[in-house]
C-alpha cells in the first residue's frame, strides 16, 4: 500500500545516492566466485570518477541490506536506463516492488528515502534541481531490517539478489567506494539475463547510515524538507 504522487513531467535516470549520515554500510567480504564482466563500460566509468577499482575483484558479497529505525538515504540522478529503481522487502516470496524513482524523472532530480516505524514504512520525497519537493510516496511495511534493492528494465526486472533472477544469476553488482567515497558502495546493475553482461546499464553510489546530518546546502534542504 502506498500514498502520495509522483510528477509526471520528466525522462528516467539512474541515481546516485550519497550520504546523509555519519556511519556507513557494513562493509562486505568480497564475493566468491566474482562475476565476468564484459567490455570497458563499467571499468571507464569508475575511471571517469577518480575510483580505484577491479570491475572483476572488488566485487563485494551484498544482496539484501539492514537498516536502524530512521535511517535515510539519498538519490541524485545522473544517467538514462529508462527503468524504475528501488527497493522490495527480501524476506518476501513475492515482495512489492517500491520505487525510488518512477519510471521517468528529468535529469538533475534527486529523491531522500526514508525509513520510519509505527507502522513501519518507507518514506520518499521527489525533488527537482532546486531542492522543491515534487512528489511524495509512502510505502507500507516496508521492511529496514531485510531489503533488497531492484531496477525494473524493459522485459526484466534486475533484483540484487541472484536466486531471484533468470538462473540465478547476478544481475547486480556491489563496489566498495575509493577515495572521495570511501565508506560508500557501488550498485551496478546489468539489463538482460544473457551471461556476459557489462553491467553499465543503472549505475548509483549508496551511502546508508543511522540518522540524517547535513552533507553540503543542497541535501540539507532536501533533508529538512521530510520534517516539514
Amino acid at each position: 500500500m502506498k500514498v502520495g504522487y509522483w510528477p509526471r513531467r520528466c525522462v528516467f535516470v539512474t541515481g546516485v545516492i550519497t550520504s546523509l549520515a555519519l556511519a556507513p554500510l557494513a562493509q562486505a567480504a568480497l564475493r566468491s566466485p566474482q562475476v565476468p564482466v564484459s567490455g570497458s563500460a563499467l571499468s571507464s566509468f569508475f575511471a571517469s570518477q577518480v575510483q580505484a577499482i577491479n570491475v572483476v575483484g572488488s566485487q563485494q558479497d551484498a544482496q539484501h541490506f539492514s537498516l536502524p529505525a530512521g535511517a535515510s538515504f539519498q538519490v541524485i540522478p545522473f544517467g538514462a536506463p529508462g527503468a524504475n529503481v528501488g527497493i522490495y522487502n527480501a524476506g518476501l516470496p513475492s515482495p512489492a516492488l517500491y520505487v525510488m524513482f518512477p519510471g521517468a524523472a528529468a535529469s538533475g532530480w534527486s529523491s531522500v528515502a526514508s525509513f520510519r516505524s509505527t507502522p513501519d514504512r518507507v518514506v520518499v520525497n521527489l525533488f527537482d534541481p532546486s531542492s522543491a519537493v515534487q512528489g511524495t510516496n509512502t510505502y507500507l511495511g516496508a521492511d529496514r531490517t531485510n531489503f533488497g534493492f531492484y531496477s525494473d528494465f524493459p522485459g526484466l526486472t534486475a533484483y540484487s539478489e541472484d536466486a531471484r533472477n533468470p538462473s540465478a544469476r547476478a544481475q547486480m553488482l556491489v563496489y566498495n567506494g575509493t577515495g572521495s567515497h570511501t565508506g560508500s558502495q557501488w550498485f551496478v546493475f546489468e539489463a538482460t539475463p544473457a551471461a556476459g553482461g557489462d553491467y553499465a546499464d543503472a549505475i548509483f553510489l549508496v551511502t546508508m547510515a543511522s540518522a540524517p546530518v547535513p552533507a553540503t546546502t543542497q541535501s540539507w534542504n532536501r533533508v529538512k524538507a521530510l520534517y516539514r
